[in-house]
């Protein structure tokens, strides 16, 4: 998780996304060890630097 991200600082619609991905990424390692799980660590990172943008100001 990006520095300083607080779960406040996240967006309903951002909070609903993060969860289905983390459950998506639950179901996938149940398929075993050698499942690839970079693209939706990857989406939820974009998910979090978008609300570190937010927060700080930057768009």
């Amino acid at each position: 998780m990006a520095d300083d991200i607080r779960f406040s600082d996240f967006t309903t619609g951002e909070k609903v996304r993060i969860a289905a991905l983390t459950a998506r990424m639950a179901k996938r390692g149940i398929a075993g060890d050698g499942v690839d799980l970079s693209d939706l660590k990857r989406r939820i990172e974009r998910i979090e630097k978008t609300a570190a943008r937010r927060r700080d100001g930057k768009k």
